[in-house]
């Protein structure tokens, strides 16, 4: 069979382009591929019935195909009649059956299927928990429209009252309301002096009273001293 394919007595008749013609189905690799058994075409340079594919086409093909992939592909091929080959390269289905048949497409195939099984897997898992998604965003918006706004508005009063109590006690508040009792301290005494000389307070009444608020301005004054003294220094 081989010996009158290749070139013997009995002449085998040319296919017709339109037989053997590669259309655009084929993919790149195959019609790039060395072992391709691509057919020639009318006006090609080959002495035979099948193109032999140039060098740049042997090293393009090389580089998309590993030995081992070529192997399978050679050993698949080997064993069918040319006829089997030349309807592989003619018609479209017999070539798409062989084309599925390969071990890596097969492999190929079946990860894809995998993907896309686990993807609708995740895609279905996704939508179940939606609802709870839902609620629980739902829950997020009613707490922080009533109890956090309650909680901010709580924070923001400690806040403000916090700032009062330190600007309160702060040194120079301290020094400036130890200054204040002083000098009502002293309009105080004076008040009092008034009265004595107005003769609305006896003289035993007014030493009494008198002396204990000049001591309390005294104290006061020495208090106011001795701190600012220590805040410049």
């Amino acid at each position: 069979m081989f010996k009158n394919f290749w070139g013997s007595q009995e002449q085998q008749p040319q296919p017709r382009p339109q037989e053997m013609s590669t259309d655009s189905w084929y993919p790149p690799s195959v019609l790039n591929s060395p072992s391709s058994s691509r057919p020639s075409t009318p006006g090609s340079s080959t002495s035979n019935n099948f193109g032999v594919p140039r060098p740049t086409d042997r090293q393009n093909s090389s580089s998309n195909v590993s030995p081992a992939e070529a192997a399978g592909i050679i050993a698949m091929l080997k064993d069918k009649s040319v006829d089997e080959l030349r309807k592989i390269l003619s018609d479209k289905d017999a070539y798409q059956n062989l084309f599925l048949s390969l071990e890596p497409v097969r492999t190929q195939n079946r990860v894809r299927d995998e993907l896309r099984n686990e993807t609708l897997q995740l895609a279905r898992e996704n939508l179940e928990k939606e609802p709870r998604m839902m609620e629980l965003r739902n829950q997020c918006r009613i707490i922080r429209t009533s109890e956090l706004a309650t909680a901010q508005e709580k924070l923001h009063e400690l806040e403000r009252k916090k700032e009062e109590t330190l600007k309160y006690y702060s040194p120079s508040s301290l020094l400036n309301r130890l200054q204040d009792a002083m000098n009502k301290t002293d309009e105080e005494s004076e008040a009092l002096h008034r009265q004595l000389l107005d003769r609305e307070i006896d003289l035993s009444a007014f030493v009494q009273k008198y002396k204990k608020m000049r001591c309390t301005y005294h104290k006061r004054a020495l208090t106011h001293l001795a701190a600012k003294t220590s805040a410049t220094s």
